[in-house]
């Protein structure tokens, strides 16, 4: 299976592009979509940057499904409205282009990839590095978007035997509000 990791953001996002079979990751790619040669305040060519950018990626590396930052909500709200605009263009890429998308939060990708949930840029760069055995550190941004994909490959992995082990089926006693239980 091919997994394709996007670190969204309005300036540059990153992407990562891995191989799965098994316990084994292999590299594919990674890099990054910039917009900083755009206008500062021209939103919408952004958007357009890195929604086409997106498409570009899953048109060259074929990916079977996508992982995707969950953004957080920082100090400054106009900045993560902003990182939600983008991160949004990025999903309506991947799910345009007919893509299954799972998102995680930079904690659970920071834990899957270093083992601690609150390691710096530098520790995910390092144990991306190792687990996919490159001969080079990636780039903060594309590693942070291999770390994705190597989070859901393990995450989908376990989701998987977890569901053949209990023959997992919807509760139906659970109400809607409350979202389905398994």
């Amino acid at each position: 299976m091919r997994i394709l990791g996007i670190d969204p953001g309005l300036q540059i996002a990153g992407f990562g592009v891995v191989d799965v079979d098994g316990p084994q990751l292999r590299y594919v790619a990674s890099g990054t979509i910039k917009t900083t040669h755009l206008v500062r305040g021209d939103l919408p060519a952004r958007l357009k940057v890195l929604f086409d950018g997106v498409r570009e990626v899953v048109q060259r590396y074929q990916p079977d499904m996508a992982s995707v930052e969950i953004v957080f909500t920082n100090v400054n709200p106009q900045a993560t409205l902003l990182l939600g605009q983008a991160r949004g263009a990025c999903i309506t890429a991947l799910v345009s282009s007919d893509l299954a998308v799972a998102e995680y939060t930079a904690l659970q990708m920071k834990k899957a990839v270093a083992g601690y949930g609150k390691a710096g840029k530098a520790e995910v760069q390092q144990m991306v590095m190792r687990l996919l055995k490159l001969p080079a550190l990636p780039g903060k941004d594309a590693a942070d978007a291999l770390g994705l994909a190597i989070t859901h490959a393990h995450a989908g992995r376990s989701t998987a035997i977890l569901a053949a082990a209990t023959a997992l089926k919807p509760n139906a006693s659970a109400s809607y509000k409350a979202g389905r239980h398994y």
